[in-house]
C-alpha cells in the first residue's frame, strides 16, 4: 500500500515537473491553439463522413445519385486533409519551438554550473540531456499530442453517434474493450520500465563514445583499441538486450490487439448481418457502423503510443530538471573589483573534495602585490587545488582568501576572473583559428594592432606569420595542429591580451624541449612584469627567481622564504633543489657529449 502511494506521488510530481518545464520553455500558445483547433475540425469532419456514406449506400442507384451530397463529401474530404496538413505543420513548429526553448535554458544553465557538477557527471550524460531527452519531449508535442486530443474526440463522437444508431450493437462492441485493457495494461507498464532503462543505457553509451572519440590519439598510442572495443561492445549488448525486451513486449501486444480487433469485427459483422437480414437496420447503417468502429480503433493505437511517449517524456523531464535545478553560479552577483593590484592573503584555508579527506589544511601565506610567489612540493600536495580556490572554482570549507582586506567571494565572478590570467602546462585551445584562440572570452572587438602586440610579447607573432593563413590558421581540435611550444605561446598571448593583474602559471615550460623553453620563458618574463604572480614550480630555474617560495607537503605549509633561506632551513626543499641541480648537470653533460660526437662525425 505504501509503495503504491509512493508511486502515485512520483507520477504527480513528474506531471508537475513536465508542466513546469513546458511553461518555462514558453510554448507558442496561439500556434498550439490553432493547430489543435484545426485537428479538432478535421476530426469532426471525419465524424460526418460515415453518415454521408450511409445515405449513399441506402439510396445507391445511378438515377438517384445526389450530386450535392457527393460534392459535399468531396469538399469535406479536401477540407479535412488541408486542416490536418496545416495542423501537423503548426504542431511541428510548436514542438521545435518548445525544444529550442528547453535547449536554450539547458545550454545557459550548463555554462553557469559550478566545476563540481562536471567533476561528478560524465560529459556524455550531459550531452544526452541536451540532445536525446529534449528530442523525446519534442516527439510528444509534435507527433503524439494532436493524435491524443483528436483521438479522444473521435472516440467520444463515434460512441455518441453509435448509441443513437444502435445501442445494442454498441454495448456488444464495448464488452470487448475491458478484456483488452486487462491484457494490455500490464504490458504497457513493462514497456515504460524498459524505455526508462533504454534511456539511461543510451546516455551511458554516449558517455563512452564521447570519451573514446575525443581522446583517439591516446587510445591508439596506448594500444587500447581492444580494451575500448570491449567496453563499447558491452554497451552495445546492453542496448541490444533492452531492444529485445522491447521487441518481446511488442510481439505480445501486436497479435493480442489484432486478435481483439478480429474478434470484435467477427462479432459485429455476424450480429449486424442478422440485423440487416431481419430488416432491423439498413445496409447503409451497417457500413456506417463499421466506419465509426474504425474511427474508434485507430485512435486507440494513437492514444496508446501517446501514453508510451508520455512515460518516456516523464523520464526525460526528470533528468532535465535535475540539471536545471542544480545550484548554479551567478557570474554577476557581488561587487566589481576596483583595485586588483593588492596583496592576496590565504588565511587558515582548509579544503577537501570529499568529507574526511583534506587536501589543504590551515594554509596561510601572502602573495605580495606585483611579486612572484612559487609553490613547491611533492605531487598530490594540493598545489593545483590552490589555483582552483583562487579561480573560485571551489570555496574553502574553512578560512578565507582575501584581496587586500576584502574576501574574494564578495566580488562578482565575472569581475574577479577578468583580473586573472592562467597559463597551464597543457594550455587548452579550442577548435578554430589562432585569432579565435588569442581573443577567446573577450567581449569587445580586438584590433589587429592589439593582437599583433600581444603576439609579439608572447614571441608568437613570427611563427604565426610563417603559417599560410597567418592569424586565420585553423589549430584543430584542442590545438593538435600546433606544437607544444606554439600552443604555450598562444596561451601567453591570450593572457597578455586580457592584461590581467593576477597571474597563475602552472609551470608552463616543464613539458617543452630546451629550444621552445627558452622562447616561452622570455614570453613569460614579459607576461609576469608588474603582476601579482603565483607559480606552481617544477624546475629550479623558476624557484631561484621567485620573490617568495611556499613549500607545501600533504596540504600543509611546511616552509616559506627565498630560495637561499629555504636551502639553509628546510630539509625537504634542500633535497628538491639538489635533485634538480643533479638533473640539470646530467642534461648539460649529455648535451655536451652529443655536441662532441657530432663534431667528431663532421671532422671525419
Amino acid at each position: 500500500m505504501a509503495a503504491t502511494r509512493k508511486e502515485e506521488l512520483k507520477v504527480k510530481s513528474n506531471w508537475r515537473g513536465f508542466a513546469r518545464l513546458l511553461a518555462q520553455a514558453n510554448p507558442p500558445k496561439l500556434v498550439l491553439s490553432i493547430a489543435l483547433g484545426l485537428s479538432i475540425i478535421s476530426t469532426l469532419v471525419g465524424l460526418v463522413i460515415p453518415l454521408f456514406t450511409k445515405n449513399v449506400v441506402d439510396s445507391f442507384s445511378v438515377s438517384s445519385l445526389n450530386w450535392a451530397q457527393i460534392s459535399g463529401m468531396a469538399i469535406a474530404f479536401v477540407a479535412s486533409a488541408v486542416a490536418s496538413g496545416i495542423s501537423v505543420y503548426l504542431l511541428n513548429f510548436a514542438g521545435q519551438r518548445v525544444v529550442a526553448g528547453i535547449r536554450d535554458r539547458l545550454w545557459k544553465k550548463l555554462l553557469v554550473l559550478p566545476v563540481r557538477y562536471y567533476d561528478n557527471h560524465q560529459t556524455g550524460d550531459t550531452i544526452s540531456r541536451m540532445t536525446n531527452d529534449t528530442a523525446v519531449i519534442k516527439g510528444l508535442i509534435a507527433e503524439h499530442m494532436a493524435g491524443f486530443v483528436t483521438g479522444i474526440i473521435s472516440i467520444i463522437g463515434s460512441i455518441v453517434v453509435l448509441l443513437f444508431m444502435d445501442w445494442k450493437m454498441t454495448l456488444i462492441m464495448f464488452s470487448v474493450f475491458p478484456i483488452a485493457f486487462v491484457i494490455l495494461f500490464p504490458l504497457g507498464r513493462q514497456m515504460f520500465k524498459i524505455s526508462k532503462g533504454m534511456q539511461a543505457e543510451t546516455a551511458s553509451f554516449t558517455s563512452v563514445l564521447n570519451r573514446v572519440l575525443s581522446e583517439m590519439r591516446l587510445v591508439k598510442a596506448a594500444n587500447a583499441e581492444p580494451v575500448e572495443y570491449k567496453e563499447g561492445a558491452a554497451g552495445i549488448q546492453k542496448l541490444f538486450k533492452f531492444g529485445l525486451k522491447e521487441g518481446r513486449i511488442q510481439a505480445l501486444m501486436t497479435p493480442l490487439v489484432t486478435f481483439v480487433m478480429l474478434m470484435l469485427f467477427v462479432v459485429l459483422f455476424g450480429y449486424g448481418g442478422m440485423q440487416v437480414a431481419s430488416g432491423a437496420i439498413s445496409a447503409g447503417q451497417l457500413v456506417a457502423f463499421m466506419l465509426y468502429l474504425f474511427q474508434i480503433v485507430a485512435p486507440i493505437t494513437q492514444i496508446t503510443q501517446f501514453f508510451n511517449q508520455v512515460q518516456k517524456a516523464m523520464g526525460a523531464t526528470d533528468t532535465i530538471l535535475k540539471v536545471l535545478d542544480y545550484e548554479e553560479e551567478n557570474p554577476h552577483a557581488g561587487v566589481p573589483v576596483t583595485n586588483a593590484s593588492q596583496s592576496i592573503y590565504f588565511d587558515q584555508v582548509s579544503f577537501s573534495y570529499k568529507e574526511g579527506e583534506s587536501v589543504l589544511k590551515n594554509v596561510s601565506f601572502t602573495m605580495e602585490a606585483g611579486k612572484v610567489t612559487a609553490i613547491v612540493g611533492p605531487s598530490g600536495s594540493g598545489k593545483t587545488t590552490m589555483f582552483s580556490l583562487l579561480e573560485r572554482f571551489y570555496a574553502p570549507q574553512k578560512g578565507s582568501v582575501t584581496l587586500g582586506s576584502d574576501r574574494i567571494d564578495q566580488f562578482s565572478l565575472i569581475s574577479w576572473r577578468s583580473q586573472i590570467g592562467y597559463v597551464s602546462q597543457e594550455s587548452p585551445l579550442i577548435a578554430g583559428t589562432i585569432r579565435d584562440n588569442i581573443c577567446y572570452g573577450l567581449q569587445h572587438e580586438v584590433m589587429m594592432e592589439e593582437l599583433k602586440r600581444a603576439s609579439q610579447m608572447a614571441y608568437a607573432h613570427d611563427f604565426i606569420e610563417e603559417l599560410p593563413q597567418k592569424y586565420e590558421t585553423e589549430v584543430g581540435e584542442r590545438g593538435i595542429k600546433l606544437s607544444g611550444g606554439q600552443r604555450q605561446r598562444i596561451a601567453i598571448a591570450r593572457a597578455l591580451l586580457r592584461d590581467p593583474k593576477i597571474l597563475m602559471l602552472d609551470e608552463a615550460t616543464s613539458s617543452l624541449d630546451s629550444k621552445s623553453e627558452v622562447v616561452v620563458q622570455q614570453a613569460l618574463q614579459n607576461l609576469m612584469q608588474g603582476r601579482t604572480t603565483l607559480v606552481i614550480a617544477h624546475r629550479l630555474s623558476t624557484v631561484v627567481d621567485a620573490d617568495q617560495i611556499i613549500f607545501l607537503d600533504k596540504g600543509v605549509v611546511t616552509g616559506s622564504g627565498t630560495h637561499q633561506q629555504l636551502l639553509e632551513s628546510h630539509e625537504m626543499y634542500r633535497e628538491f633543489a639538489t635533485q634538480q641541480l643533479q638533473l640539470q648537470n646530467q642534461m648539460s653533460s649529455d648535451h655536451s657529449q652529443l655536441e662532441s660526437v657530432t663534431t667528431v662525425e663532421v671532422h671525419s
